[in-house]
């Protein structure tokens, strides 16, 4: 299976450099997803408020960080993913 490199914090430069800062500052931290998004830097920063505000609790959200964080869980568990 074919894979989409993921852009490492050490390796990113410019926009994506800018973009991790902003990921950093928004998240907590620079998840995988947006290091395989960083290979189209400008969708990616389209996203990221997006991203962010469905993470975080309010902002009209009816569901807890927690209970999202279980669905991830048990979603990748079903699907058997090792990550």
């Amino acid at each position: 299976m074919s894979r989409i490199r993921m852009i490492e914090l050490d390796e990113a430069e410019g926009d994506v450099a800018r973009l991790y800062e902003a990921a950093t500052q928004l998240l907590g931290r620079v998840p995988n997803s947006l290091k395989v998004k960083a290979n189209s830097p400008h969708v990616a920063k389209m996203q990221l408020p997006l991203t962010a505000a469905l993470q975080r609790e309010g902002g009209g959200s009816l569901l807890s960080t927690k209970i999202k964080e279980m669905v991830i869980i048990k979603t990748s568990h079903i699907n058997q993913c090792e990550y």
